[in-house]
């Protein structure tokens, strides 16, 4: 395993997210969360992976207490990162979220404590106060953001009166804002940016296609519109060309990709030990230049369909999928 040394902390390049570790809507249910999981976090670590990422409102704190109860045993081996959720983030509030989430997790320490997401309506000075007083008391180690642009993540800095050591923001190779500004800034700041959706939710997987469609959430998002998944199948024939080459995966690749980027850790989650072992597999594999300008120019030419038009089409597809239930639901009353 690879890592990266920034801010003075020393993470493994490739983290393990655990967003579905207990949330329904990945759907994989009670025997993932209650057994695959937490085999998932070991197996992780004994491939040197240390950052394990989580949120409270994953699982609606599942998420935390199923990471909880994985590191019981082996605390020092894992930077524990967890997430506010900015529902009223005011004080106390705050220093009781902070704390519910180190009780669910088992630690006296959080490692890494970001805020998720910005709230518009409150003054970012509201949460970042009691912040600042829970690093000073021992709670936090780290704090970071998530989801914050630049100008956003500086004013936290500001009003932190010190580093805010990360950004966990999405970024892949169909979704690369962040290199207009956050990206150099985290490079140029020695900050970290921690990539989450690295594979856009399995989309440069290479798994799907127009006439293999994912189930759950993601199928009613636009990345897996028949039209988008035509649309990229060029970029995935990059991928899958280049990981021909070096006996990898296209996901590897995609992970690969990413972290040729300084400051850049890619925190992809896993659905068992053996996708954990290929994310960290990824970190191991060395793209050649002309590789990686290959795939900037694939991703480069990726022209989805967003905006109204791909609105639409999800509302077609919701309206066929309705109208396919009812039409089942008549022919079991006429049966």
């Amino acid at each position: 395993m690879k890592f990266r040394e920034v801010g003075g902390v020393r993470l493994s390049s490739v983290g393990l997210g655990t967003w579905q570790f207990g949330s329904r809507e990945w759907g994989y249910g009670p025997v993932y969360a209650q057994g695959i999981a937490p085999e998932v976090v070991g197996g992780s670590l004994d491939l040197g992976v240390n950052l394990v990422d989580t949120a409270e409102i994953y699982g609606f704190g599942r998420s935390e207490r199923i990471v909880g109860e994985a590191l019981a045993e082996r605390r020092d081996e894992a930077f524990i990162a967890t997430k506010l959720f900015p529902v009223a983030p005011f004080d106390p509030v705050v220093t009781r979220r902070a704390r519910g989430s180190a009780a669910r997790l088992g630690v006296e320490v959080i490692d890494l404590y970001q805020v998720h997401w910005p709230n518009p309506v409150v003054p970012l000075s509201a949460t970042m106060g009691p912040l600042s007083r829970l690093q000073r008391d021992g709670l936090i180690r780290h704090i970071g953001v998530s989801n914050f642009q630049l100008a956003r993540w500086q004013s936290a800095e500001q009003l932190l009166g010190g580093p805010v050591l990360s950004n966990q923001v999405r970024y892949n190779l169909v979704d690369r804002r962040i290199e207009r500004d956050t990206l150099p800034w985290a490079q140029e700041h020695d900050r970290l940016i921690l990539a989450y959706s690295p594979l856009q939710q399995g989309l440069l997987s290479g798994r799907y296609g127009p006439d293999n469609l994912p189930k759950g959430f993601r199928a009613n998002t636009s990345d897996f519109l028949p039209e988008n998944l035509r649309r990229i199948e060029p970029l995935l024939e990059v991928l899958r060309s280049v990981a021909q080459a070096h006996e990898a995966s296209p996901a590897q690749v995609a992970l690969a990709w990413c972290l040729r980027r300084p400051n850049v850790i890619v925190i992809p989650g896993a659905s068992s030990v053996a996708q954990a072992e290929s994310n960290a597999a990824a970190a191991e594999l060395e793209l050649t230049d002309d590789e990686d300008a290959e795939l900037t120019a694939a991703s480069d030419a990726y022209a989805p369909v967003r905006g109204a038009a791909a609105v639409g089409s999800l509302a077609k597809r919701a309206a066929g999928r309705f109208g396919e239930r009812v039409r089942g639901v008549a022919h079991g009353l006429r049966a």
